[in-house]
């Protein structure tokens, strides 16, 4: 039964993959890549909060709860709840650079604004650095779940599978099929937690039972000192490189600036379901204290309390979710190399490029999940500290006027060294999360060298007027600087 479910279940993603392509005959690099930028706040909500809650918040959080208590869920929540009130202000002038400049990708952004194709390379660069582990991890978190949940599919085929239905999506209609696909992946991952979340409560004898002083103990809701302070630290850069590293792929998709804002309002709905997390992880250490994969504990506890059916809802809805940024993923690396890594590949060839690459990278990735997966996880752990470094960059294009590109390309890449060898040293730096020192650092280059070598200026985004809508591309002023892809 459970195998049964969770296969109807992939079936039925790929039959929406294949609807939202409806209506539509000949789909440019535009509609591909950003779906035309017509994306209205329902969809783009979707999509939005396809990425953010991913397989990651089915099974790391309470896996993170129960291996290291509040310390985790502090930081974890903290930084999401930081990071809406921040997008509702910054992600309008995201998708405002993307109009202006005719852009699909960070890249685009970045070297048409300063006019510098070099910056454009770093940028693509950097990102591919940081996404290809990032989607790479998708296909051992689908191992992983598959396995943990009994379901009878070996490594090999749970890969294949996950890669192959990643590509459907892509091949169909680009972004829109993630899009439209995050919505039954929503209600079965929303429904699967909050099912675990009431089973478990029950079981364990009650809200009074479950947390209490004798079941939780003490030093899982205490924090001080170097937790404490990594804590806060975490919260203030994740929650900026949320925004300003992650959310391109899919901010550029919205069809106004009020579309953003209007989906993000209701973005924090979903931190509803956290609670429903936390309980089951405190029921676990009662229940099962002697897991020892962390990773594992959402997992167990759903093997033990629910039916065969509803384990398949569970297993179906964190597959999707491993799916859904495996393909987001796929997609956003396969416009970096086509729009910006690729030398003069015509516009009207960039999308056959783009999935051409979107097929290499799937299968790269595969077979790094089979032979090297140790050391991608290793190289997964720098994904945040590398997009971090986009952040400078994103502010001195979005406030600043007298930033020169040179500038933004010393601080990136003294940035990315300074993530590196802070990683590989381990300093401590009295819980100081390392991302933010090399982000401080990376300003202090971008920042000091300007100033000590100004050039012209450049009108930052925040000085230029609004634009109401997409379509409203086409007649922008701002379509200048760099390539025209």
């Amino acid at each position: 039964m459970t195998a049964a479910i969770f296969f109807g279940v992939m079936a039925l993603s790929v039959l929406v993959a294949f609807s939202a392509r409806r209506g539509m005959k000949n789909m440019s690099i535009g509609e591909y890549l950003v779906g035309g930028r017509s994306f209205p706040p329902w969809l783009l909500y979707f999509l939005a909060v396809g990425e953010i809650y991913s397989i990651g918040t089915m099974i790391g959080f309470p896996a993170g709860i129960y291996a290291g208590g509040a310390s985790y869920g502090i930081w974890f929540l903290g930084y999401i709840l930081l990071a809406y009130p921040l997008g509702y202000y910054i992600a309008p002038l995201i998708w405002r650079a993307g109009v202006r400049y005719d852009a699909m990708t960070v890249p685009d952004v970045f070297g048409r604004h300063f006019r510098s194709r070099s910056l454009e390379l770093v940028t693509a660069a950097a990102l591919l650095i940081a996404l290809v582990p990032w989607g790479q991890y998708q296909f051992i978190g689908m191992q992983v779940v598959l396995g943990a949940l009994g379901l009878p599919i070996s490594p090999v085929q749970s890969v294949v599978l996950a890669g192959v239905i990643a590509f459907l999506y892509l091949a169909v209609s680009g972004v829109r099929s993630p899009a439209f696909v995050a919505i039954l992946k929503d209600v079965l991952m929303v429904l699967g937690i909050v099912v675990v979340g009431v089973v478990t409560v029950t079981a364990g004898g009650g809200p009074a039972e479950v947390f209490g002083p004798h079941a939780v103990p003490r030093a899982q809701v205490t924090m001080s000192g170097s937790p404490m302070v990594f804590a806060l630290t975490t919260i203030v850069f994740q929650s900026v490189t949320f925004y300003l590293g992650f959310s391109a792929a899919y901010v550029f998709t919205a069809k106004s600036e009020r579309a953003i804002k209007s989906s993000t309002v209701w973005m924090p709905v979903y931190m509803l379901m956290y609670p429903f997390l936390v309980a089951t992880a405190y029921f676990a250490f009662a229940d099962r204290p002697d897991v020892k994969d962390p990773n594992t504990v959402f997992m167990a506890v759903v093997q033990d309390r629910l039916p065969d059916w509803a384990v398949g809802v569970v297993a179906a809805g964190a597959g999707l979710s491993g799916v859904l940024v495996l393909a987001v993923t796929a997609l956003t690396i396969g416009g970096i190399v086509s729009r910006n890594l690729a030398p003069h590949v015509r516009p009207e060839a960039q999308r056959r490029t783009t999935t051409a690459v979107v097929a290499v990278f799937l299968v790269a990735a595969a077979v790094l999940t089979l032979t090297a997966s140790t050391l991608m996880l290793t190289v997964l752990n720098l994904t945040y500290y590398l997009l971090g470094q986009l952040v400078p960059g994103w502010l001195a294009l979005m406030f600043c006027r007298r930033v020169q590109s040179w500038a933004v390309s010393a601080g990136m890449l003294g940035g990315i060294a300074a993530s590196i060898a802070l990683y590989v040293t381990d300093p401590g730096l009295g819980g100081i999360n390392a991302g933010l020192v090399a982000v401080a650092f990376n300003c202090v280059l971008m920042f000091g060298l300007s100033r000590l070598r100004p050039g012209p200026v450049t009108e930052p985004l925040s000085a230029l007027p609004p634009v109401t809508s997409g379509q409203d591309a086409k007649e922008s002023p701002g379509r200048v600087g760099g390539r025209t892809g």
